[in-house]
């Protein structure tokens, strides 16, 4: 790792000490509690009785063998979540109420999760990455995973919360939190290495910033005479490599391979860890302060929290900004939604804290448009969050609003570029198919027009076992076939022109019958050698790739040959040749697509979209004009390549994680293309 990177590590090292993370008040602290304004006070309040009313979820072993047997992750984790939504909000209304109404049903909760076998999630039981998963829980040897250190995290800090009521209750409680987190989190972190730590030149993703978050939380939320100042040093030193691990990943436009929805984990994390550092290392220097206590006055730091002012770190931040659409859509690739969530405190105080209004107004108008339930976030199981949410609140609904908009953007980084102007929103990914919570999608695009979803990106269904298995791209919404790209078509002999050029309707042999059947089984087809869509792996990739970005235009050119593998392996198909594609947004006019194709074979185009798609005119000289459910018309023409429409196909979403974006079927079209030419389309 170069010197660069160093990052987090150089700003640790111009401070010295440690102190505890005490920023938010506990609850005996009613000065900075009752001062939150009553309207929260009494929604706080309300969401506790409701939470009283549910009854307790039961884990069971089956729950958490039912992944090992059939891969289904949801029966565990039905249970398993319910329980920690139910104790925040216990949590948050005895806070806010303080007379111990809620405090026998916190004390069943936080016991219920103490005594939890393990807090993983069945999926992560692996002691190495990507290894096969365990079947039982191994008490001996605990790992943390992502909600291992989540459930730590919240048992820390309802007890840091809760500690002068818990001490009058029993001062065993206290104790008994300390030595689940010692056994759970505290010794396997200090003397074993896990992946997500970070290791050299080994990629990282959104697990380094979140476990480390939590990890830095259940630790400087101790009571001081737990660990010495040079313990707590330890784990901010350490804490402080993991992130520089995770920052090499990114490049300085602050791109996240793992799209807008990983952001909350990833990026926001990071701040998580940031803010954390920052005040356990405060001190001399500039004020920094808790959001609606009043504590701004006399709290300063040193060095660190200049990191804030890295250019790095400010484009990690408002990279959520220029990815927003509007209307709640986000532009998304990967594993990520196009209703990904809205913002609410964590991104409101990143924003002040590296002096971005745009992205603090954004995120505070974003919070001020969910309903009330929402701005409570009652499904969100981090603790932590709830507090900031709490504490920010009456800022974030007084924050005036920013007319300041997101301008185009070029992540040299992820090879994406999004451009935009009043009626479109376009967005084209480059970069290769190594990703993070990767799809193979090199090349593909996405278009909203008056902010709704013209030409999509369906994002991934609900998680299972295959997800993250060696059989992913089995999966359709994984493969190349189902994003807005070109699939490439082999049968043998002289068949092939004759059969792709018969037209709709005209099904014969070889080619035309694949088509035909193209997309009917997406796992049959990935493993079909006369079907050939894109692979994964870093060297399936983009190249010749040139970005620019105009005042009345922008565009991506690039050759996506490369990200197709054949029969012959490697990287590529010598059969396709090139595939130069160029994604224009013209200001005021519309979307061109423009493909050069220099190949042997033949391929289909796919293009996926939202609404219903209605053929207003198709020829032979293969002009082809689609409406596409009154939102606007697909314009598509080739003067040297015989284009054709080869079916438009809709494709219902009965997955849950699916239905979340999507209420209804989506469509694919599919275009047949013989001989190397120029394809135009252009979407208006």
């Amino acid at each position: 790792m170069g010197i660069n990177n160093h990052l987090v590590e150089r700003y640790i090292k111009k401070t010295s000490g440690a102190g505890l993370y005490d920023k938010y008040p506990n609850i005996q602290d009613r000065e900075h509690w009752d001062h939150l304004s009553k309207e929260l006070r009494d929604a706080l309040i309300r969401s506790g009785e409701e939470a009283m009313k549910e009854p307790w979820t039961q884990l069971l072993i089956s729950d958490f063998r039912e992944f090992s047997k059939s891969g289904n992750r949801v029966q565990f984790e039905d249970r398993y979540f319910p329980r920690r939504r139910k104790l925040n909000r216990l949590v948050m209304a005895e806070c806010a109420e303080n007379k111990g109404r809620f405090l026998d049903d916190i004390l069943d909760g936080l016991y219920l999760i103490l005594e939890e076998t393990t807090w993983c999630l069945p999926p992560h039981t692996s002691y190495v990455r990507d290894a096969k998963q365990e079947t039982m829980p191994d008490v001996t040897r605990p790992i943390i995973d992502l909600f291992d250190a989540e459930s730590a995290a919240l048992v820390a800090f309802a007890e840091y919360l809760l500690r002068p009521v818990l001490a009058g209750v029993s001062p065993y409680i206290s104790v008994y939190v300390n030595e689940r987190l010692k056994e759970r989190i505290f010794t396997p972190y200090l003397e074993q290495h896990f992946w997500w730590m970070g290791n050299g030149d080994e990629p990282m993703c959104n697990w380094t910033p979140w476990i480390v978050q939590n990890v830095l939380l259940c630790a400087l939320t101790r009571e001081k005479s737990f660990f010495t100042e040079d313990e707590r040093r330890a784990f901010l030193e350490k804490a402080a490599v993991s992130c520089d691990l995770f920052l090499k990943d990114y490049g300085e436009d602050g791109g996240c391979s793992e799209g807008a929805q990983y952001y909350s984990h990833a990026g926001l994390c990071l701040f998580g860890c940031l803010e954390i550092m920052s005040w356990a290392l405060r001190g001399d220097g500039d004020v920094i302060g808790c959001a609606g206590t009043g504590a701004d006055s006399d709290i300063k730091t040193p060095n660190f929290a200049n990191i804030y002012r890295e250019k790095k770190i400010q484009n990690i931040a408002n990279y959520i900004v220029k990815m927003y659409v509007g209307g709640g859509y986000y532009i998304n690739f990967a594993d990520c939604s196009a209703l990904p969530g809205r913002r609410s405190a964590r991104e409101f105080l990143f924003g002040k804290a590296i002096g971005d209004e745009v992205l603090s107004s954004f995120a505070a108008e974003d919070f001020r448009n969910e309903a009330r339930t929402e701005q409570l976030i009652e499904d969100e199981i981090n603790l932590f969050y709830h507090v900031l949410q709490a504490f920010s609140y009456d800022e974030m609904m007084n924050c005036p609003m920013s007319d300041a908009l997101p301008e185009d953007s070029w992540f040299e980084s992820v090879g994406l570029m999004v451009a935009r102007d009043k009626t479109y929103v376009l967005a084209a990914k480059a970069g290769n198919n190594a990703d993070s919570h990767n799809h193979n999608d090199v090349g593909s695009f996405t278009v909203y027009k008056d902010g709704k979803p013209f030409i999509i990106d369906l994002g991934v269904g609900t998680y299972t076992k295959k997800t993250f298995s060696d059989k992913r791209y089995e999966l359709w919404t994984m493969q190349s076939q189902f994003h807005n790209l070109p699939t490439f078509i082999r049968t043998a002999g002289d068949e092939e022109k004759e059969n792709i050029a018969a037209g709709p309707g005209q099904v014969g042999a070889g080619k035309e019958r694949i088509i035909a059947g193209l997309g009917q089984d997406a796992a049959a087809d990935f493993y079909d050698e006369r079907i050939i869509m894109q692979r994964d792996g870093a060297e399936f990739a983009a190249s010749q790739v040139e970005c620019e970005l105009g005042e009345g235009s922008a565009s991506l050119l690039m050759d996506i040959a490369g990200a197709y593998d054949g029969i012959e392996g490697g990287s590529g198909d010598a059969r396709i040749g090139s595939y130069r594609r160029k994604v224009r947004l013209k200001k005021g006019e519309g979307v061109t697509v423009t493909d050069e194709y220099a190949g042997n074979i033949p391929a289909v185009i796919s293009l996926m979209t939202y609404e219903k798609p209605v053929v207003e005119e198709s020829s032979d000289t293969g002009d082809i004009i689609i409406d596409v459910g009154g939102l606007g018309k697909i314009k598509t023409w080739s003067s040297s390549a015989d284009l054709r429409l080869c079916k438009i196909e809709a494709y219902p979403i009965t997955d849950q994680r699916l239905k979340s974006a999507w209420k209804h079927e989506v469509y694919r079209i599919v275009l047949g293309v013989v001989g190397s030419g120029r394809i135009e389309m252009t979407i208006c």
